[in-house]
């Protein structure tokens, strides 16, 4: 999934359809890529279970599914408050620094 998530083009269009719904012209225009190019990234996030496409009339129009996003956000969940505190830490040391 990290690896789905890593390349720049499929995160632009997880925020494009977290926004709303897009056909796939609508991605063309608003990313500046090829139409193969969309629909090569639109394969690979629906094959991770990220986005899903409705036909409607003669086009395909995509969706966010947030199911996995909310999965890998429950597995980060420990690992961002053991940051946190770690943060917390460092904000309190240069606080002290500064005195």
């Amino acid at each position: 999934m990290f690896e789905v998530l890593a390349e720049p083009h499929r995160r632009r269009i997880l925020d494009l359809l977290r926004e709303q719904d897009q056909a796939v012209g609508d991605l063309v225009s608003a990313l500046g890529l090829s139409q193969p190019g969309v629909s090569k990234h639109l394969r690979v996030l629906r094959e991770a279970g990220l986005v899903e496409a409705q036909i409607d009339a003669q086009r395909r129009v995509y969706r966010l599914r947030t199911e996995p996003l909310r999965e890998i956000d429950e597995w980060l969940a420990p690992y961002r408050a053991a940051w946190a505190g770690r943060l917390g830490a460092l904000e309190a040391h240069l606080d002290d620094m500064d005195n």
